[in-house]
């Protein structure tokens, strides 16, 4: 009997062996498989073409919105430059909060002269 409980114990190696055999195959199948994923996802963008009438396009579109951000800009300076605003109010917002005559006017002008607005806006 001693020899037929041997032969389980060599069958059973076997078959461990043979299992642990198959799951050292498993592992080069995922990776296979994680490569034909990247094949396919740098194929696809090698393919992938941009024409130049949408590449026109776009940059038409992007020029025209920069002109109008521009032109929307030169107003809006334009606006800020016709507010009057006090010496004395600048020099005070410049003592007061220590920072340059050209913020101070420009929070000044933002908020149409009003010092007390302008303190406000500064601080928060």
């Amino acid at each position: 009997m001693a020899a037929e409980g041997d032969v389980e114990l060599e069958l059973e190696a076997e078959e461990n062996c043979a299992l642990s055999g198959n799951k050292a195959q498993e592992k080069p199948r995922k990776h296979d498989s994680g490569a034909a994923d990247l094949e396919r996802v740098t194929d696809y963008a090698e393919e992938k073409e941009i024409s130049s009438e949408d590449l026109q396009t776009a940059m038409s579109v992007i020029g025209d919105r920069r002109s109008r951000e521009q032109k929307a800009k030169q107003e809006r300076e334009k606006e800020l430059a016709k507010v009057t605003i006090r010496k004395e109010d600048v020099e005070l917002i410049m003592c007061e909060l220590e920072i340059s005559r050209a913020l101070a006017e420009r929070s000044l002008r933002e908020h149409l002269g009003s010092v007390v607005e302008a303190l406000v806006a500064l601080t928060n």
